[in-house]
């Protein structure tokens, strides 16, 4: 019964500390680079435990994927909702904060977790190209909402299209993450989201 009752408290421990190795695993060498082996390695564990935490690697993946959009979610909401910053000021604590996360790891930048791994296997994996859709979506969706807020407030024109420069903005943050990927340096996306800002804001 005691052994029972250890190995139950592990169990509890596992999603917390497995799942951040695991994302890390598949941060940098994406999902197909990973290896259960690499993974139970990264982790300290063996492939036994993670199987019984978690099942397999693809359901170890859309947990690693659930616990980033969670991450980068509270950090782009932290940006967009707080009604005390201009439209300018929120959409550059807005790259500004995801810019912390895609900078977060050692060595190379890894840009954004999602779309350096989530669009690769979106392709062949239904589950993973609808969770992708539903997560675009709803940031373009948050985004416009802002904008909206802003054009309310007189921050920007009229008639001036939330939709259009919500995907704008969005398509802005992949192409961040992207060069984060490729090299660029923060001081040199974070201007590159400056600029970008001035022309929205514009």
């Amino acid at each position: 019964m005691g052994c029972q009752h250890a190995w139950n408290r592990v169990l509890k421990k596992l999603p917390q500390t497995a799942l951040q190795q695991a994302l890390g695993v598949f941060w940098n060498t994406g999902y197909s680079g990973a290896s259960l082996d690499s993974i139970a390695t990264a982790a300290g564990m063996n492939r036994p435990s993670l199987y019984a935490a978690f099942g397999d690697k693809h359901a170890l993946y859309i947990k690693a994927l659930e616990q980033y959009w969670a991450f980068a979610d509270a950090a782009m909401h932290e940006a967009l909702k707080d009604t005390e910053l201009t439209l300018s000021q929120a959409l550059m604590r807005f790259y500004e904060g995801q810019l912390s996360i895609y900078f977060s790891g050692d060595g190379q930048p890894r840009g954004c977790f999602a779309i350096g791994t989530a669009t690769t296997e979106a392709v062949a994996d239904s589950e993973i190209r609808e969770d992708l859709s539903e997560r675009l979506s709803r940031l373009d969706a948050d985004l416009e909402t802002r904008l909206q807020v802003a054009i309310n407030a007189g921050e920007l024109k009229s008639d001036a299209d939330p939709a259009a420069l919500a995907v704008l903005a969005s398509s802005l943050l992949h192409s961040i993450s992207i060069r984060a990927r490729a090299g660029k340096s923060r001081a040199e996306l974070t201007e590159l989201a400056r600029n970008a800002v001035n022309v929205i804001c514009g």
